[in-house]
């Protein structure tokens, strides 16, 4: 694949945007059927997880973060805050917000919502124990791509066994403002290298992306994946907001993998291997 380099041409040829994603209606029907499938694909789609105050009260809960007081919540701006003058500015440079459960009521209902750590603690046949909090925020007109990736390759989230990622719907996650897409299976694969390119991604070239399916959500919808999924999220040039909270569960009786397994698993370290 050639050097691709704009946000158009980025969103246009390393994602697809005709094979849309099997979702549920709802826990109601989460049972043997669905986690089959979450284990052959590595991933469940669910809409109407939330309801409208649940996703009202984490809306208003991380502007309070952002504008009013971050209570010890971390931010992650795309420019130096010193330079934001405005709210829309501020808003337009903010990329991510974690390490919130522990500061706000509101957000920590959600991480553990009774229907979601059930369903979890389905997937992971023991225990889940929450180890990463995040909104992750694509503003309109532009809100960054999140290139391919498996989570599990950032070295927070390594663990000797699988981690589930929740990632829930705030607003309308459609395929024009930056839907969650997924290659199916591809968490059978295994850890695969990663390199410091756009992020610390999949190489492009690497990626199937003729087995992409996006997966637009609903506000209040959830997808459910395993740590190994290949995953990525392309650019929002819409004139709509994307918000989206994600919260990792492991099991809890996982260590995390040493630097030296990380660096086999994740990194090109032992093969040379370039991208």
């Amino acid at each position: 694949m050639s050097e691709i380099s704009s946000p158009e041409e980025i969103s246009a040829q390393l994602y697809r945007y005709d094979r849309i994603a099997d979702i549920w209606n709802g826990f109601e029907n989460w049972g043997k059927d669905q986690l089959e499938q979450y284990r052959k694909d590595g991933y469940a789609a669910i809409e109407h997880v939330l309801n409208e105050k649940e996703i009202e009260d984490a809306k208003i809960a991380l502007y309070e973060i952002i504008f009013v007081d971050d209570k010890g919540a971390q931010i992650q701006f795309t420019k130096p805050s010193s330079e934001l003058k405005t709210e829309e500015e501020r808003e337009l440079a903010i990329r991510k917000v974690s390490e919130f459960v522990d500061r706000d009521e509101r957000l920590k209902q959600i991480a553990y919502h009774p229907a979601i750590l059930a369903a979890v603690r389905d997937i992971l046949g023991e225990e889940p124990r929450l180890v990463q909090d995040m909104a992750l925020l694509k503003p309109p007109h532009g809100g960054g791509e999140k290139p391919w990736h498996q989570d599990m390759a950032y070295g927070n989230l390594a663990y000797e066994k699988a981690v589930v990622g929740v990632w829930i719907a705030l607003d309308e996650a459609a395929l024009d403002n930056g839907c969650m897409h997924v290659i199916p299976g591809s968490h059978a694969d295994g850890a695969t290298p990663h390199y410091a390119v756009r992020d610390w991604q999949i190489c492009d070239s690497h990626v199937a992306v003729e087995k992409d399916v996006a997966v637009p959500l609903l506000p209040g919808g959830i997808l459910m994946f395993h740590g190994l999924l290949k995953h990525g999220t392309p650019y929002n040039l819409s004139p709509k907001k994307r918000r989206a909270l994600q919260f990792h569960y492991v099991g809890s009786s996982v260590s995390k993998l040493t630097p030296k397994e990380y660096k086999r698993f994740f990194t090109n370290e032992m093969s040379g291997a370039e991208c």
